[in-house]
């Protein structure tokens, strides 16, 4: 039975590969798909899409509650292959990238196993496995010709579960585009170049890119250190706090707790407000 976590972002993955659910109206490459009006994909064949209506929809039907913010859903058209990418917009401002010298991966690396740690007490007190940060599956890097801020993180559970939630930042005029891929750990390897492809294929609409930025235009107020640090949580774009976030991801009817951002210790003793008794299920 799959455990529902009342946590700020769940993610469940159904036993059945997502290619062979029938509902959703699922879009074929080749084509090019629009993720909002902030984007698009130059969708290649053997990808499904769905659009913003139908991705979150299906989340929902999944067990999640959207945000609004999710675009678009990218899998796989091969039957078997239960991996997807998940397209959410944050429309925090432009994110400056002049702190992209400052990135300490071993500071930021002990911040989150610390905001991590803390979380645990509250997973505990859910009935929920505990999660710790084993380190850097790929350390955080950043492309200033792409604007794209890349990590991912290796975490392993009580029961001895390890998991890896790899991220993409892709910055744009008005905010980012978090792009997360979602799969098992033991596939993930094979994942990865499907979500090199499918970032390769994105845009940002005339209007919408990095280079477009004018006097005037809003500026967000943290940069890459805060974005990577807090993830897409970072600086609390909805919630005006700093958070730690979970996705469940749920796969032949084995749970598997997948961590997918985690806060800086300073602001540790927000998650425990994050997940107060109102926001319990």
């Amino acid at each position: 039975m799959w455990r529902r976590v009342p946590l700020a972002l769940a993610l469940v993955l159904a036993p059945l590969s997502l290619a062979a659910q029938t509902q959703p109206n699922w879009v074929e490459g080749p084509q090019t798909v629009a993720l909002g009006r902030v984007a698009e994909l130059d969708l290649a064949e053997g990808y499904l899409f769905l659009d913003a209506e139908d991705a979150q929809a299906l989340l929902e039907r999944m067990g999640n509650v959207p945000d609004g913010s999710e675009l678009g859903l990218v899998t796989s058209a091969v039957e078997g292959e239960n991996w997807f990418v998940i397209f959410e917009h944050s429309e925090v401002g432009f994110v400056k990238d002049d702190d992209q010298d400052e990135i300490d991966a071993d500071a930021i690396l002990e911040g989150i196993r610390d905001a991590t740690e803390e979380s645990n007490e509250v997973r505990k007190e859910m009935g929920v496995s505990a999660i710790h940060v084993v380190g850097w599956e790929e350390p955080p890097s950043y492309d200033p010709v792409t604007n794209n801020l890349t990590w991912a993180l290796l975490g392993r559970d009580d029961d001895g579960g390890e998991t890896v939630n790899f991220n993409v930042r892709l910055l744009g005029r008005k905010g980012y585009m978090s792009v997360t891929l979602v799969e098992d750990a033991q596939l993930i390897a094979a994942a990865r170049p499907h979500l090199a492809s499918i970032v390769d294929s994105f845009s940002y609409t005339s209007g919408h890119k990095y280079a477009e930025f004018r006097p005037g235009d809003k500026v967000a107020e943290y940069g890459l250190v805060a974005l990577l640090a807090g993830g897409a949580g970072a600086a609390a774009a909805k919630t005006g706090l700093f958070a730690a976030f979970f996705k469940v991801i749920a796969k032949a009817g084995k749970a598997i707790v997948v961590l997918l951002v985690a806060a800086v210790a300073a602001i540790g003793r927000v998650i425990r407000a994050l997940f107060s008794t109102e926001r319990r299920a």
